[in-house]
């Protein structure tokens, strides 16, 4: 055997892999671009679904947020097959906006909490959404506040604090629950601010419930009491 045929019989056969790799990175980009694509017609439909939450049409929002799931399972199927796309980030992120339009709305109504497995998204998702989903319930709460119903904003800020207070029992790195700790410190200051308006609102509603009584006891008494 001559030294040109040794050099021939060890080569490594390359010729049908170009051919793999463009399948394969086809295959990839193709689940990339209709993952991402969907994943913005799921966020932009969640983020429509809790405006009108906050305009008070619940049905409205409820069927928003049943587009924003049809396109998420969309995302969700293109992207399975390739975990590292699947976990690129824009996954996560149109999973948590799915929770927090799913989850806010449940917070609104004094409603059950569905869990992650309920509305098929991740848990650091799911956790994530909540702490958004809570935060939004400070312009609800505001709204009601305006119109002089203490009670239901009593109850919505009860609510940001159950909240609250589950999410920092989570108390575990970042890298594994999609950076929840930095939401939750978001939602404590929007929490204290909230507390802080709710309590004000009570006592201004206090004092002029007091001093209309004294002014209704003067009137009774008449000018000589």
């Amino acid at each position: 055997m001559t030294d040109g045929q040794s050099v021939a019989a060890g080569r490594i056969d390359l010729d049908d892999v170009p051919v793999r790799i463009r399948q394969h990175f086809d295959g990839v980009n193709a689940a990339r671009e209709a993952g991402l694509s969907a994943c913005r017609r799921t966020i932009r439909s969640c983020g429509s679904a809790i405006r009108a939450l906050h305009r008070h049409e619940p049905q409205r929002a409820v069927e928003l947020v049943g587009e924003a799931e049809r396109a998420l399972r969309e995302a969700q199927a293109a992207v399975r097959p390739y975990p590292a796309v699947a976990f690129a980030g824009f996954l996560h992120d149109a999973e948590k906006e799915f929770a927090e339009a799913v989850l806010t709305g449940a917070l609104i109504a004094g409603g059950r909490l569905v869990s992650h497995e309920e509305i098929g998204v991740e848990l650091p998702a799911w956790l994530n959404g909540m702490a958004e989903g809570a935060s939004e319930l400070r312009r609800h709460l505001l709204d009601r506040l305006r119109a002089g119903e203490l009670d239901v904003a009593e109850r919505l800020l009860g609510a940001m604090e159950d909240v609250y207070e589950l999410l920092v029992t989570v108390d575990y790195p970042d890298a594994i629950t999609g950076g929840l700790r930095r939401s939750a410190d978001a939602l404590r200051a929007v929490l204290e601010r909230t507390r802080s308006d709710l309590t004000t609102t009570i006592l201004q509603a206090r004092l002029q419930a007091a001093i209309e009584a004294d002014l209704r006891a003067s009137v009774e008494r008449g000018p000589g009491g």
